[in-house]
């Protein structure tokens, strides 16, 4: 039985989805820790354990009593992977070992790619994904592909879950020595970490907390449903970062449809903030409306998984 793997490798755990490589029907999935980028300490290490483990776990799931498998292609979707970099070359590379394939029967990208492949099989359209981080990217009718963001939190997070807390945070921090009017968004932020609002300490706790290296991009997004919540109750201050950080995300789509000459695209949003965020949903339509006239949100015909499975059934021999 000839099978082929589509992974959709994130940092808290890794999803391989396997599919019978005739015609391509879903027979088994497993999952496995998460992966972190290449270019850390235990990088390579975690990628390769990943991708061994959900396979492991997906094997498993194919009923028993069935002919021998083997696996004969495999497609990767990872975050931190840029389109023809050096990077992209050292994880076919790994995945090739993991998973026992000849270099040529394997494909890893960003996890964008795939996501984009599951939303839009056929044709064109544009996928923003707003996470723990963001990015956006599309296809045209051609199969030229372009994105927008997705730089890093760093240096590019606008429109994720990430900025969202962090956006909020920082106004807190406003608001607790004057510089902005108080509002209940501090005390349900700094109530979130744990922290006393009128503890003298405060300030020394609060930064020593943000640099942890247990704290990073998560803990800024963990704050972002409490953004929400407030947005959701009225205050000001939580509306404007939701409102800031969802015409954050209608620019990208716009900047995708520039890039591949666009004119009024069918655009998927995906990931973990704008599912779940309301007030981080509903003014991204609005913005969305402004920034690219004509577009229409639309549901992922499937998922990154799938996508990624797409992609291995073209690499079969």
């Amino acid at each position: 039985m000839r099978l082929i793997a589509g992974f959709d490798a994130g940092q808290t755990h890794t999803t391989c989805r396997l599919a019978l490589a005739e015609d391509r029907r879903v027979i088994a999935e497993g999952e496995g820790p998460g992966v972190c980028h290449l270019a850390a300490p235990e990088g390579p290490e975690r990628f390769g354990a990943a991708l061994r483990e959900s396979l492991e776990r997906a094997m498993a799931g194919v009923e028993r009593g069935s002919p021998a498998s083997v696996l004969v292609a495999a497609a990767v979707g990872a975050s931190g992977i840029e389109q023809g970099s050096p990077v992209q070359a050292q994880g076919q590379a790994l995945a090739a070992e993991a998973l026992g394939l000849p270099l040529e029967r394997v494909l890893v990208t960003g996890d964008e790619r795939t996501a984009l492949r599951g939303a839009f099989p056929d044709g064109a359209g544009i996928v923003v994904i707003s996470g723990t981080g963001t990015i956006a990217v599309g296809r045209d009718g051609h199969g030229r592909e372009h994105r927008c963001a997705g730089w890093g939190w760093l240096l590019d997070g606008a429109g994720s879950a990430m900025d969202i807390g962090r956006d909020g945070l920082a106004l807190s921090l406003q608001m607790a020595d004057g510089r902005l009017p108080d509002t209940p968004l501090r005390r349900a932020l700094w109530a979130a970490l744990d922290l006393g609002p009128d503890d003298p300490g405060l300030a020394q706790r609060l930064k020593a907390l943000v640099v942890a290296a247990s704290f990073g991009p998560a803990g800024f997004a963990r704050l972002a449903p409490v953004v929400d919540q407030q947005a959701s109750a009225g205050d000001p201050q939580a509306i404007a970062v939701m409102e800031r950080n969802a015409a954050a995300l209608a620019a990208m789509a716009a900047g995708v449809a520039r890039g591949l000459d666009l004119v009024g695209p069918a655009v998927c949003p995906m990931g973990g903030a704008v599912s779940h965020l309301e007030q981080l949903r509903q003014p991204f339509s609005r913005s969305l409306e402004q920034a690219l006239p004509g577009s229409r949100l639309v549901t992922a015909a499937g998922d990154a998984c799938q996508g990624a499975l797409a992609m291995a059934a073209a690499l079969q021999a």
